[in-house]
């Protein structure tokens, strides 16, 4: 077996197992913490893959925007508030493997890839590349990106509407 396939084994086990970490709590707040986490782990797939703008695409909307707003709605209705249930048996040993693992991989690209992180190499061809990325976007797709915030501007001018309570007299 290579290296980079144990990596990846590795990096598999995590987002399986916070996935499974995810569906099984009871707890909204660990949920979203350990969707969050599997969220995390899905980008760094993506900078193994040389892919370092949908890595960071990955973490930016998805493990931050969106996960923002879930946790808020949960604040939000105080969904944590309800049911609360105590720690069972299987918890700490995943939270502790869970971590080993994520130790064991960062200490191993850490020292064994000290030149060369898959991250800050460029991506290859048209791959993922930033600048390519924003000149097509900006030209042959902008009619479709500038519908898609017309649409997203609609989106959030609803939920502001819908969410407002309505004044008794």
């Amino acid at each position: 077996m290579s290296v980079d396939l144990v990596v990846f084994i590795g990096l598999a086990l995590v987002a399986i197992l916070s996935a499974l970490g995810m569906l099984f709590s009871r707890n909204a707040i660990y949920s979203a913490l350990y969707l969050i986490f599997n969220f995390s782990t899905v980008a760094v797939f993506y900078l193994l893959l040389t892919a370092p703008f949908i890595a960071l695409a990955q973490i930016t909307v998805y493990a931050g925007a969106i996960m923002v707003l879930f946790l808020f709605v949960i604040m939000l209705l105080g969904a944590e508030q309800t049911g609360r249930t105590p720690p069972t048996w299987w918890m700490q040993p995943l939270a502790l493997s869970l971590a080993g693992i994520l130790i064991l991989e960062a200490l191993y690209i850490i020292f064994t890839h000290r030149t060369s992180f898959p991250a800050l190499r460029a991506a290859v061809g048209d791959l993922g590349n930033p600048l390519q990325i924003g000149e097509l976007l900006f030209s042959n797709y902008l009619l479709a990106f500038e519908a898609i915030a017309l649409l997203l501007l609609v989106a959030v001018i609803g939920a502001i509407f819908l969410s407002r309570h309505q004044r008794v007299r």
